[in-house]
């Protein structure tokens, strides 16, 4: 077996043209005419040759690469996120580059130096927050920074999100109509905008009503805390007749143990909201009331915008809010007609 690695040399030779011909031709908005074009990929596909993508880079500057960090994948709301953003980018030319990281800004740290070395054209952060010296660094380098499904207080870096504190306040007034008296917030990881937002517009809503929040445990935007938190707010004496969880994956942990553990009816004996929509919340078994993100606009903002950033067409950041929509199923009772 000739293992031998087959260059753009050989390939030209084969072909009967130009080295800067098969250069020209494999490489994106290069020309070359379609004869010699005919040649190329006929010699390429006899030979087995493939471009060397890397030291394409080395002489283009861009690696077309795009840097994801992603905090975890038992969100259900991230698999489906993740194959959105590489399809998206693949459409346009790049490839993504994955890295898993926990939620906290120094685990973050090392990984996004990693990408740097990777010469990634752009970092895409999913649920995660960067220091503002990491910040600075990736600006410095002209490497810009998006952040999906979260955000935070530096005009550096762009961020889609949804508009989160309408999406509490379309629950609280989903609540409030439906009769509830003793509803309850399950809150996800406190240091993320997305729960903060949340949990900000869901006691606005309240409060427009004249109601106040019956009690609140936090869930950490994980199954195990989340059943955990359940626990706790339904070992009340008086128990709360309606939930607000932060985010559906918690909402499903939640479910599992009003039903199976406290053995109580959704809806009949409480009121279930959850926020995402992802796919296992319209299954029967769950048929879960909840808070829809636009995923395919937040998708299609997110690689529009930093494709723009990257190649030159945008030149500030921005920040994208993308409006939610109430989506009511059978873990909520019906509301009465006015």
């Amino acid at each position: 077996m000739n293992n031998t690695k087959v260059t753009s040399h050989d390939v030209a030779r084969h072909a009967g043209v130009s080295q800067s011909a098969v250069s020209r031709y494999f490489t994106p908005g290069g020309s070359v005419s379609k004869k010699k074009a005919e040649l190329i990929q006929a010699a390429a596909d006899e030979l087995g040759y493939r471009p060397n993508v890397l030291a394409r880079s080395m002489i283009t500057g861009r690696s077309k690469i795009v840097g994801l960090v992603v905090a975890y994948f038992e969100n259900q709301f991230y698999p489906e996120v993740i194959e959105l953003l590489s399809v998206g980018l693949q459409a346009k030319g790049y490839h993504v580059l994955v890295f898993m990281a926990s939620r906290t800004v120094g685990d973050v740290e090392p990984i996004v130096q990693e990408m740097l070395d990777y010469q990634v054209d752009g970092i895409l952060m999913l649920s995660v927050s960067m220091s503002s010296t990491l910040a600075e660094q990736c600006a410095s380098q002209g490497i810009p920074v998006m952040l999906f499904n979260r955000d935070q207080a530096d005009d550096r870096l762009s961020s889609v999100t949804s508009e989160n504190g309408a999406g509490g306040e379309l629950a609280a007034e989903l609540l409030v109509k439906g009769g509830y008296e003793r509803i309850a917030y399950l809150a996800g990881f406190e240091g993320a905008s997305t729960q903060i937002l949340r949990e900000q517009g869901f006691l606005k809503g309240l409060k427009a009503a004249g109601k106040s929040l019956y009690a609140r445990e936090v869930g950490d935007f994980h199954y195990d805390q989340a059943a955990a938190a359940a626990r706790r707010l339904f070992s009340m004496d008086t128990k709360p007749d309606a939930v607000f969880v932060g985010n559906d994956h918690m909402a499903f942990a939640a479910m599992d143990v009003i039903r199976h553990e406290f053995h109580l009816s959704i809806p009949g004996d409480v009121a279930v909201v959850g926020f995402d929509d992802v796919p296992i919340a319209a299954w029967p078994s769950f048929n879960l009331t909840t808070i829809r993100q636009d995923v395919d606009t937040m998708v299609d903002e997110t690689v529009n915008r930093l494709l723009d950033m990257v190649e030159g067409r945008a030149t500030e950041p921005s920040k994208v809010r993308i409006p939610v929509v109430l989506v009511e199923r059978g873990s909520t009772r019906a509301r009465p007609k006015s």
